[in-house]
């Protein structure tokens, strides 16, 4: 008989990564650091690299702006930008205690897709501040990574860049989480045996996220009639009149009111999950948030994500004896982790290949499959449907297929050949990897040891 872990056992192993965190921050004093990429010979060298030699690729770059990308690191450099408005399930804790967590994303922007990321907490709230100085950083920036800005000002934010910027913005708590979840949903869908056109959905939660990824699975071909939508009170339809009111600072939930929910379905949760396919969670920490008995009044071999930061709505566990088939959560530490890690460093890296001007759906949606298949080409089963951060060749794939996407909507600035982008995207992400490897051995990253 297999063991079943208690909700201590549980919550006592969810804690250990937090227990550490603590401690490792305080004696590493943070995770990124500046380093040269250039030769340093012996100090003759910054001749070469500041004055007088410097006034050079300086006055190249005068005479033509786009020479910035072959004479400075601009072609590899994102900015990681928030106003620590709503960081992780923490809520709005302001820009310093959100530092870790966008100096963590520029960890994983560097070990896993090779791209140079800065992390910059903006000391303001202002939605039209946060796109002032997102305009003024760009020329010292390849592209630009939104991260924890607060619902519905984010989407708002994303919209006026995505259109005024000349360099790339994602938002990855939209477009990301997006990306990721369609990713582990096609293939979800190809074990249940259930098809895109057909499934029933109830999105659990109504944030940045949960729009995001309804924007992108719509523009797959799921259905919006078959979609019921649910926030913090009830299921949206168009009988809301709390959001009717408030359709000028959210619209996109008023839209969600009026286009998704064909059976005008009303009610709290239970009501949202009864008879469903699919269940697609980015509400509140649980567990206790989705109960048991509303997994079992879903449809006959139920997908459920459930993604809540950092605890899932309901234990995998128990989603799967109420009669869940496959359940994906965020964690590392659960089969099936459903996480942007594995979207946003190769969708920038690829992006940045190809100097591309924006990163559109079609470049999202690029990616979501070519992850797919990548999971699918070493075999999928009910608790492997994404790849994981330790597949690394998944990211050199999903690179490639967003800078070829790119390419093809012709929004590229430079072109390049299959073969090219992937040789270039596998030196780049190696080099990160191993450079990482390297300083641990020689020591020049320091071994933490328990104390």
């Amino acid at each position: 008989m297999e063991y079943k872990p208690t909700v201590e056992e549980l919550l006592a192993k969810a804690r250990k990564p937090a227990e550490a965190a603590n401690k490792m921050h305080k004696f590493y004093k943070g995770k990124m650091q500046t380093m040269p990429r250039c030769v340093i010979r012996d100090t003759s060298d910054f001749a070469i690299w500041y004055t007088p030699g410097v006034a050079e690729p300086c006055l190249a770059i005068k005479a033509d702006r786009d020479k910035v990308y072959d004479y400075t690191n601009k072609w590899n450099t994102v900015a990681v930008i928030s106003d620590g408005t709503r960081v992780l399930g923490l809520g709005d804790i302001g820009p310093e205690a959100g530092m870790p967590v966008m100096e963590g994303k520029a960890l994983l922007f560097k070990y896993l897709g090779g791209v140079d990321a800065v992390p910059i907490c903006l000391d303001t709230k202002d939605p039209d501040e946060i796109i002032k100085t997102v305009k003024l950083l760009q020329p010292s920036f390849g592209g630009i990574n939104l991260e924890d800005i607060a619902n519905p000002k984010c989407f708002y934010i994303l919209d006026r860049l995505r259109a005024e910027a000349r360099i790339p913005v994602w938002h990855d708590d939209q477009q990301g989480t997006a990306t990721v979840t369609l990713a582990g949903l096609i293939n979800a869908l190809k074990i249940v045996g259930k098809k895109k056109e057909d499934v029933t959905i109830a999105a659990i939660g109504s944030g940045a996220a949960n729009i995001a990824i309804l924007r992108l699975l719509f523009a797959e071909g799921f259905k919006k009639s078959n979609t019921v939508v649910i926030d913090s009170k009830s299921i949206l339809y168009p009988g809301r009149k709390d959001l009717e009111a408030q359709q000028k600072e959210n619209p996109y939930k008023w839209d969600l009111c009026l286009t998704t929910n064909a059976e005008k379905r009303s009610g709290g949760m239970a009501d949202a999950l009864k008879g469903v396919d699919v269940c697609i969670s980015l509400a509140k920490s649980g567990p206790g948030v989705i109960l048991p008995e509303w997994i079992k009044g879903m449809n006959k071999d139920a997908i459920v994500f459930v993604c809540a930061n950092p605890i899932p709505e309901i234990w995998p566990l128990e989603a799967k004896e109420a009669g869940a088939r496959i359940v994906a959560t965020g964690r590392s530490d659960f089969p099936n982790q459903v996480n942007n890690s594995i979207g946003f460093p190769a969708i920038f890296r690829g992006t940045l290949d190809v100097r591309a001007k924006t990163i559109t759906d079609e470049m999202c949606l690029a990616a979501a499959h070519e992850l797919a298949k990548c999971a699918e080409d070493r075999g999928i089963n009910e608790d492997s449907i994404a790849p994981t951060m330790g597949e690394w060749e998944a990211f050199i794939r999903e690179a490639v297929a967003v800078g070829l996407k790119a390419q093809e909507q012709g929004i590229a600035g430079i072109k390049a050949t299959r073969e090219e982008l992937t040789r270039q995207a596998e030196t780049i992400i190696k080099n990160a990897r191993e450079s990482a490897s390297l300083m641990m051995k020689e020591g020049l990253i320091a071994p933490y040891h328990e104390e």
